[in-house]
C-alpha cells in the first residue's frame, strides 16, 4: 500500500520563472533551468542552483546563485561531473550551451557580488549566501547517512558552525562553446542531451529526428544517425556507456549500439485493448546490487484519447528487449527519473501534477503524493545517496525525489522508512509456529 501526502507538505521552494529541466549538481546542490522565452513577459530565462539540506525535521532549499541567459530559455540540460571541474551543457533553441561551473571555497566571510544592470549573459549573475558559506567545512567529512530504518530525526551535519576555521562554498559560471544541434528548416530545437555515465560521448536529438553522438567534452561530431522520423522526445545511455535508448513521436523505441553505430534492439509490445501508444520517457537504472546488470523504464501515453485509456510504467530488460512488467496509472504521464542505486523509480503525471514513487524491481507504489503541482510536472531528481561527489545528505528518510514544473515551484517529496516486525517479535511468532505444528502433529499422531 503506498502513502499519500498533502500537496502543501511537499513544496520546496518557489522561482520566478516556469521550470523545465532538473539535475543534481553535486550531492548536495541541485541546479533547475526554464524561462519565459524570447517574448518579452517580462519572466527571465536561465537557470538557478540551490543547496539542499534537512534539518531533522524537513528538506530545506537555500537559493546559492542565479545565472540568467538572456533571450534563450534553458529547455533541457545535462551536467557532467569530473575530478577538476563540473561542466554544464544546456538546451538553448536550436544549439547546445556549455558553461563552466567551478567550485570556490572561501576562507572568511563571502560577501555576495552585485551585478550591475545591463550586463552581458557571462556577468548576470545573483549570488546569495548559501548554507554552505553559513556552515564550516572541515578536512573531516560529515557522517554519511544513517540506514537504520528506526533511527530518529537526525541533525544535519554542521549545524554548530566553529567560530574558526569557517570556509564557505560557491560557484563561478562561465560562457563556454556552443554548437548546433538541430537543423531542422522551421524551427530548430534541441528537445533533449545525455552525457555518457563515462564522460566520453554526449548524445542530442531534436525536432529534426536525428540522434547525434559527440565527443565530450570537445563536442567534435561522431555519429549522425537518422533515427526517428519525427522528433526525438528522449535519450539516455545506458550505465555501461555502450548503448543509448532513443524514443520519438513517431512511435518507436530503440536501443542503438555504439562503436559500431547500429540499431540494437526495438522495443515493441502488444498495447492493451487496441489502443495505439506513444512512448514519452525512458530511463536506465542498475539493478540494485548488480553492477553488471541494468533495467530501462520508459513511460508510455495513449495516442489520443482513447476512452479509459491509462498511461503506463514499463519495465524493460534491454538486453533482449523484451517486455518485463506493466503499471497503468489512471492518466497520461510526463516526468520520469531512476535513483542512482537502483532501487526507486518516479514518475510526474500530464493532468493533476501528481508524483509516485516505485520499487524498482516489483514495480510496487509506495508514496503517492496527489496534486504536487497545479500543472504537469516538467521533471524530477532523486536526491543522490552513492555519493559520488562527497556525503549525501543525512535525513531521516529511505528516498526522497524533487518535482518541477512551468507552475514555478520545486518540490521535495520523501519517502519515510517502512518499518518492519521487530527481530524479537518475529523469533516469537516462530515459536509459536513451531509449538502450534507440533502440537497439532501429536494430536493426529504423527
Amino acid at each position: 500500500m503506498s502513502a499519500d501526502r498533502k500537496p502543501t507538505d511537499s513544496v520546496l521552494t518557489r522561482v520566478k520563472f516556469p521550470l523545465y529541466a532538473i539535475e543534481m549538481l553535486t550531492s548536495r546542490h541541485v541546479l533547475v533551468a526554464g524561462g519565459g522565452g524570447a517574448s518579452k513577459t517580462g519572466v527571465a530565462n536561465g537557470f538557478e542552483i540551490y543547496e539542499i539540506y534537512h534539518d531533522g525535521e524537513k528538506y530545506i532549499a537555500n537559493e546559492v546563485i542565479r545565472h540568467e541567459t538572456g533571450p534563450t530559455v534553458v529547455m533541457n540540460c545535462a551536467i557532467k561531473n569530473d575530478e577538476k571541474r563540473t561542466l554544464l551543457m544546456a538546451g538553448q533553441e536550436s544549439h547546445c550551451q556549455m558553461y563552466l561551473v567551478n567550485t570556490v571555497i572561501d576562507s572568511g566571510e563571502y560577501q555576495p557580488a552585485t551585478v550591475p544592470p545591463n550586463k552581458s549573459e557571462s556577468d548576470g549573475l545573483r549570488k546569495r549566501r548559501s548554507v554552505s558559506q553559513q556552515r564550516s567545512f572541515t578536512s573531516t567529512a560529515p557522517p554519511l547517512p544513517s540506514t537504520n530504518p528506526d533511527a530518529g530525526p537526525k541533525k544535519s551535519d554542521g549545524d554548530q558552525p566553529s567560530p574558526t576555521n569557517r570556509r564557505q562554498i560557491r560557484f563561478e559560471i562561465k560562457t563556454a562553446d556552443s554548437v548546433q544541434t538541430d537543423f531542422t528548416e522551421a524551427e530548430p530545437l534541441q528537445r533533449v542531451v545525455r552525457i555518457s555515465p563515462n564522460g566520453r560521448l554526449m548524445a542530442t536529438g531534436g525536432m529534426d529526428g536525428h540522434l547525434r553522438v559527440w565527443n565530450f567534452p570537445k563536442m567534435t561530431i561522431t555519429s549522425d544517425i537518422a533515427a526517428h522520423t519525427k522528433e526525438i522526445d528522449d535519450l539516455d545511455f545506458s550505465p555501461d556507456s555502450k548503448h543509448i535508448v532513443s524514443i520519438a513521436k513517431d512511435g518507436l523505441g530503440v536501443i542503438w549500439s555504439i562503436n559500431p553505430d547500429k540499431e540494437s534492439k526495438k522495443l515493441s509490445w502488444n498495447s492493451p485493448a487496441n489502443c495505439r501508444y506513444l512512448l514519452k520517457r525512458c530511463r536506465y537504472g542498475l539493478v540494485e546490487g548488480q553492477k553488471d546488470k541494468f533495467r530501462l523504464f520508459t513511460l508510455a501515453n495513449p495516442f489520443a484519447k482513447s476512452g479509459k485509456a491509462k498511461g503506463l510504467l514499463q519495465q524493460w530488460d534491454p538486453e533482449a528487449g523484451r517486455l518485463m512488467s506493466v503499471v497503468e496509472i489512471d492518466e497520461s504521464l510526463a516526468a520520469l527519473a531512476v535513483r542512482d542505486d537502483g532501487r526507486f523509480v518516479a514518475i510526474g503525471t500530464m493532468f493533476s501534477g501528481s508524483v509516485s514513487i516505485y520499487i524498482a524491481f516489483s514495480m510496487q507504489r509506495v508514496l503517492h503524493v496527489p496534486n504536487a503541482h497545479a500543472m504537469f510536472v516538467t521533471g524530477l531528481e532523486f536526491l543522490p545517496v552513492t555519493n559520488f561527489d562527497g556525503p549525501s545528505i543525512t535525513s531521516n528518510t529511505e528516498a526522497a525525489v524533487l518535482s518541477i514544473s512551468v507552475d514555478n515551484r520545486i518540490c521535495v517529496h520523501s519517502l519515510p522508512y517502512r518499518h518492519s516486525l521487530p527481530a524479537w517479535v518475529a523469533i516469537i511468532a516462530i515459536i509459536c509456529i513451531l509449538f502450534l505444528t507440533f502440537c497439532f502433529c501429536s494430536y493426529v499422531g504423527l
